[in-house]
């Protein structure tokens, strides 16, 4: 289901005439439902760089959704940090200024990690990281809507029943298909973020 056939689904479903501002934001409410809920195989990435020496921030990729896991690489070997809770960090590690091999990490803020302890040189990292896709309301086409158009066409319409101030009832029954069409990909995907000992997923809800 491409972006034109997504927006009539919806308008003739809803048996309203929307603007395009509005369907863009059911559109985009549903696509960021959904790419928090479930962990896509598919969606994820990896991206090498340098640590700075003396610097205990590592800033994120623009699309960064989800982490899976951040690796120093050293002579072809690949020493994993373990993801931890912020505070976990600060506590573990109180002054920054006491250097050394990075053994953990934590999600800092939207766009930077924080590492621990404060790197003591630029060590060569991998970072493996779920990512959000380019949205169907831009790209036309995107690979939920080819693969998956129920949880898309559902999720929007549960946002556009809200909208409208529609009947509980009507929404409940959207709702139910999108939890349906949710429950089918979270069998496909990781579901929820999953914890072992190399990583424990964090992932960010706040898309631009």
């Amino acid at each position: 289901m491409n972006y034109t056939e997504l927006k009539a689904n919806i308008q003739d479903i809803c048996e309203t005439t929307f603007t395009d501002d509005q369907l863009k934001l059911f559109t985009q409410q549903a696509e960021q439902k959904i790419y928090n809920t479930v962990q896509f195989p598919a969606l994820r990435k990896n991206q090498t760089g340098n640590m700075s020496s003396g610097n205990k921030y590592l800033t994120l990729p623009a699309d960064f959704l989800w982490s899976y896991s951040l690796a120093i690489i050293s002579s072809s070997e690949y020493i994993y940090l373990l993801n931890k809770d912020v505070n976990f960090i600060r506590e573990a590690y109180p002054n920054p200024a006491t250097t050394g091999v990075p053994k953990h990490y934590a999600f800092f803020t939207d766009e930077s990690l924080i590492i621990g302890p404060t790197p003591n040189a630029a060590f060569e990292v991998e970072f493996h990281y779920g990512y959000y896709p380019e949205s169907i309301v831009t790209a036309s086409t995107s690979w939920l809507g080819d693969d998956f158009d129920s949880a898309l066409l559902n999720g929007a319409l549960v946002e556009a029943i809200r909208f409208m101030k529609g009947e509980a009832d009507m929404v409940a029954l959207y709702q139910k298909m999108y939890m349906e069409a949710i429950t089918l990909l979270g069998a496909l995907g990781d579901n929820k973020l999953r914890e072992d000992a190399y990583r424990s997923g964090q992932y960010k809800m706040s898309v631009g």
